[in-house]
């Protein structure tokens, strides 16, 4: 997305200040995005007790909302309505983030830490790649419409591959002594009573 700037400024020939305008609306939509999906996430589990629905589950229809928010680009040329369908994609885009950051802590309770930054290495090259790639392609086809059917291809892969994701099974070796995959939804085991500690000895 961080081509987006110069879409609007080169497709509508805009100036660099409405440019920006219309981009911000986008990336403020993807900003509500990433703060609701955190906490549809939790209500998921909460009401239901199951990761798969609360993670897996969200991730797959978010993505598949993305894809459907932006077959209308390719049907007309508006601007305000090219702008919305953009901002919904990013929107439903980023209700990913939450469910998707939570399941390295599912899984690797132990080593959330690392699991985190291994799958944040996997966005950043992504990241790092996607403007390169799409920019290449624009310079040699000087069409605009390309790095949206790959961003399309992406998210219908995402919600596939996305039903690989266990998020209920964590893995043994990270789940630490008495852990499990997630203690906020297991019942309470009856406490230990308490044994009285035994009178100190008298001093001679």
């Amino acid at each position: 997305m961080s081509w987006l700037p110069q879409y609007f400024k080169n497709q509508y020939s805009l100036d660099l200040k409405d440019s920006a305008l219309f981009a911000t609306a986008v990336f403020f939509a993807g900003v509500i995005g990433d703060a609701l999906g955190g906490i549809i996430t939790d209500l998921v589990l909460r009401k239901t007790r199951d990761l798969k629905q609360a993670r897996r589950n969200l991730i797959v229809v978010f993505f598949l909302c993305s894809l459907l928010c932006m077959l209308p680009l390719f049907l007309t040329k508006d601007l305000t309505t090219l702008t919305v369908c953009l901002a919904g994609a990013f929107f439903f885009a980023e209700m990913t983030i939450g469910p998707m950051w939570a399941i390295p802590m599912d899984i690797a309770p132990r080593y959330s830490g690392s699991a985190s930054g291994m799958m944040n290495s996997g966005s950043a090259l992504a990241a790092i790649l996607s403007p390169v790639i799409f920019g290449l392609i624009i310079d040699h086809t000087h069409n605009w419409s390309i790095p949206f059917l790959g961003s399309m291809g992406l998210f219908l892969a995402g919600s596939v591959v996305a039903f690989w994701m266990k998020p209920d099974e964590a893995f043994s070796f990270a789940g630490g002594p008495g852990s499990t995959t997630n203690p906020e939804i297991v019942p309470e085991s009856p406490a230990t009573p308490k044994t009285a500690m035994p009178p100190p000895k008298p001093v001679r």
